[in-house]
């Protein structure tokens, strides 16, 4: 089964908000196989529930320091069905093989009989109760009974553990985690990027409070030179005082 694709990871930033986007996808991944996992005849939903609950445990056991005791229940109970549907699946390859391995015993002993009866017109019942592999598939028979009724087994307890932990609140509580966890780096991201646009308003005012401090530098000094040069000139245009002739 194809895992589904976690979106928005970034390599470069905190192992928190990377873990809880990945175990938000994976659980939900986990939780999308029921109810059809809980049909005993749908064993690939079964094995893929497997498959899923392998991957969410494994995520959880690296991370689940980052979100506490709900990390901490959900990875127990991930394991738990990953073992319960990994025994399921093994009695769903060894049914077929059993039969297989019947279906092929009794054909070569069909073959003997057949060889044994000769020309007869008819086959001798005697021959067939002397099959060669007689006993081999009376045994794969009490193990195919024994693996089919250890599946109903496994499988009353597969869905048994799936209720227990759906009761308890177990994925759920993992999910208000992984949602806290997101929300809390939202909102540092947010304050961030606030803290970022405050500090860049302040610099453009520090800039622009720069900028008119020497405007005013420059003004004042042309200012004071303008009353210089016309000071200068209207001393030289003065009449001579009293008494000067």
């Amino acid at each position: 089964m194809k895992a589904r694709r976690v979106k928005k990871l970034d390599p470069h930033g905190p192992l928190l908000e990377n873990a809880a986007r990945i175990l938000r996808v994976r659980t939900r991944e986990l939780r999308s196989f029921v109810p059809e996992a809980l049909d005993p005849g749908r064993s690939a939903a079964q094995h893929d529930m497997r498959i899923a609950a392998k991957r969410l445990r494994y995520v959880l056991e690296t991370t689940e320091f980052c979100f506490g005791r709900p990390a901490e229940n959900a990875r127990r109970a991930a394991k738990q069905l990953q073992d319960v549907l990994g025994e399921l699946h093994d009695c769903d390859v060894m049914a077929p093989r059993i039969a297989a391995h019947a279906t092929e015993l009794r054909a070569r002993d069909a073959e003997s009989v057949r060889s044994h009866a000769g020309e007869a017109g008819d086959l001798d019942p005697a021959l067939a109760a002397r099959a060669p592999h007689r006993t081999s598939y009376r045994g794969l028979g009490v193990l195919a009974v024994h693996v089919e009724a250890r599946r109903r087994l496994l499988f009353d307890r597969f869905v048994e553990l799936w209720h227990e932990h759906e009761g308890a609140g177990t994925w759920a509580r993992l999910d208000r985690a992984i949602e806290r966890k997101l929300t809390e780096a939202r909102e540092r991201h947010e304050a961030a990027e606030r803290a970022a646009r405050a500090a860049l308003e302040l610099e453009q005012a520090e800039r622009g409070e720069a900028e008119a401090a020497e405007r005013a530098r420059r003004t004042a000094a042309q200012l004071t030179e303008a009353r210089r040069v016309r000071g200068g000139k209207a001393a030289k245009g003065a009449p001579p005082a009293r008494g000067a002739q």
